[in-house]
């Protein structure tokens, strides 16, 4: 996949970053958020790394809800990072990074939650980055993977404001995290179309 792929995907949600938050996309993500708490479990001083972070509407969910977290955004989008600094109500414990998810700058076994939420279908290329959580997963840790679903067929279509989408089923998840080293443990509907399917890295 080119450059050109990439910067499509930035031009795109640097001009959405303004309105993402509108009442829509608000109640879709509180309700998915909400839902996805209920599965999560995070020791006392957990590092967690949220890829495809937007706004940063998750972190701050889990910022409140884990008193003692610290945690890293990144995003493909500089004006998604933006609006996301500017709304960050735990700055000593939250920080927002540029990046793609398919080449990480961060240390192996760096994090002990690795988050990922309705952004998986935008990555051309999931083994990279299934390879790339694995590899920066401290031993037991877990891959919360947040992403549509549509039944056990393929599905990919492009949306001519989104770009190209690609939607995996539990059978594909399991294999590509297989595939990287991660045990998928648990499947969970938190929506209508929306699965969460929870990862884990070999305790040593």
């Amino acid at each position: 996949m080119t450059n050109n792929f990439y910067q499509q995907k930035e031009n795109i949600f640097n001009l959405w970053a303004p309105y993402y938050d509108c009442l829509l996309t608000t109640v879709f993500y509180q309700a998915i958020h909400q839902r996805l708490l209920e599965y999560v479990k995070l020791q006392k001083n957990a590092s967690v790394l949220d890829l495809g972070c937007g706004t940063g509407r998750l972190m701050s969910r889990l910022a409140a809800e884990f008193p003692t977290m610290r945690a890293i955004g990144l995003d493909l989008s500089p004006k998604m990072l933006n609006e996301a600094r500017g709304r960050n109500q735990y700055r000593k414990r939250l920080i927002f990074v540029s990046g793609r998810a398919e080449s990480l700058s961060f240390a192996d076994e760096q994090f002990d939650a690795v988050f990922c939420t309705i952004s998986f279908l935008h990555y051309p290329h999931p083994q990279p980055v299934f390879q790339e959580v694995s590899r920066v997963l401290a031993p037991g840790g877990r891959f919360y993977l947040v992403d549509a679903y549509r039944g056990e067929h393929n599905f990919s279509s492009f949306v001519p404001w989104i770009g190209e989408m690609r939607l995996y089923n539990r059978q594909q998840r399991e294999q590509l995290g297989a595939e990287a080293g991660l045990l998928a443990i648990a499947h969970h509907y938190l929506l209508p179309g929306i699965l969460l399917t929870i990862f884990s890295t070999p305790i040593e």
